[in-house]
C-alpha cells in the first residue's frame, strides 16, 4: 500500500478518545505567488504529516503583507493542532514572517542571544562578516523555542503550536525532520489505487454508491494518462486496512461490471 495526503474531513474525525492531530501550511512570499519560485515545500510537509498521521487539512500562500500573516497564523493555530510556515526568516527586508509572528502572539521580537551564538560561530568558521543584516535572522519572539538549522545554521523557531521554518527547501526539510518527534502522532491513513480506462461519467454513480456503504473511506477519482491511452486513477484512503482490501475489491469489481479494464 502507498500512502498518501488524506484530502477529506471524514479523515478527521476522532479516534476513540483521542483526537487526531490536525495541521495547516502557510506558504509566505511574494515569489510563490508571482510564479517566480516553484513551491516544492508542501508536498515534503505533506507526506511526512501522512507518515504521522497527522491530518494536513489546509494550505495557503500569501503575500509579503504583515496583516495578512498575522491574521493567518492567528486563524490557522486556533483552528489546528499544528501551523508550518515556510519562507520570510532572512536577513532582507521583505523577510517579515518573525516580525508577524511575534504580533500575532502579542510578544517582543528581541535578538535572541543563543540564535545569536549560533549565527557568529557560523559566521566565524566561514569568515563572514557579520551586520545588522545578518543578524536580524536571531530575532526569535520571546517565549519560543529555536528549530534547528543544520544546513545554514540560522534557527527557525516554535512559537506554541506555530513552527517557523526557511523557505528554501533543503533547508525546511532538516528543519521539518528535527521536530518531527516532537509532534503527536495518529492514525496512519493508508491508501490503495485502482486504474481502470473508463471515463468519470461511466463510474460516477457507482462510485457515489460504494462511498455510502463505506463512509469512513475516502474514495476519490483522478483522471490522467497512461502512455496515450486516458485513465482514472480511483483511490481509497483510510486507516482500517482490512477495509480498504474490502473497498479495493470492490472497486476492481465496479470497474468489469461497467464493462472496463484495469489500466
Amino acid at each position: 500500500m502507498t500512502t498518501e495526503l488524506p484530502g477529506s474531513s471524514k479523515l478527521s474525525d476522532t479516534s476513540g478518545d483521542t483526537q487526531v492531530p490536525t495541521a495547516a501550511v502557510l506558504l509566505i512570499g511574494n515569489e510563490l505567488l508571482s510564479g517566480r519560485t516553484q513551491d516544492s515545500n508542501l508536498a515534503y510537509i505533506a507526506n511526512a504529516l501522512v507518515a504521522r498521521g497527522i491530518r494536513m487539512l489546509e494550505a495557503r500562500v500569501i503575500a509579503d503583507v504583515p496583516e495578512e500573516i498575522v491574521s493567518a497564523v492567528n486563524a490557522l493555530r486556533a483552528r489546528y493542532t499544528y501551523v508550518f510556515t515556510t519562507g520570510g526568516i532572512g536577513p532582507t527586508h521583505d523577510d517579515i514572517t518573525a516580525d508577524c509572528v511575534a504580533q500575532a502572539f502579542g510578544v517582543d521580537l528581541p535578538v535572541n542571544e543563543q540564535a545569536k551564538s549560533i549565527l557568529l560561530d557560523y559566521f566565524k568558521s566561514r569568515d563572514i562578516e557579520p551586520n545588522e543584516d545578518r543578524l536580524r535572522m536571531a530575532r526569535i519572539p520571546v517565549g519560543a523555542s529555536l528549530v534547528d538549522n543544520p544546513v545554514s545554521a540560522a534557527p527557525g523557531f516554535r512559537m506554541e503550536n506555530v513552527f517557523v521554518f526557511a523557505g528554501v527547501p533543503r533547508i525546511m526539510q532538516s528543519m521539518l525532520d528535527s521536530v518531527l518527534p516532537q509532534l503527536a502522532s495518529g492514525p496512519i491513513v493508508h491508501s490503495v489505487t485502482v486504474g481502470c480506462n473508463l471515463g468519470e461519467g461511466a463510474i460516477a454513480s457507482a462510485l457515489r454508491a460504494l462511498q455510502e456503504r463505506h463512509p469512513a473511506i475516502d474514495l476519490g477519482s483522478y483522471p490522467g494518462k497512461s502512455g496515450v491511452l486516458s485513465r482514472v486513477s480511483l483511490v481509497a484512503r483510510g486507516t482500517d486496512v482490512d477495509e480498504l482490501e474490502t473497498v479495493r475489491l470492490a472497486l476492481q469489481s465496479m470497474v468489469a461490471e461497467l464493462g472496463g479494464s484495469e489500466a
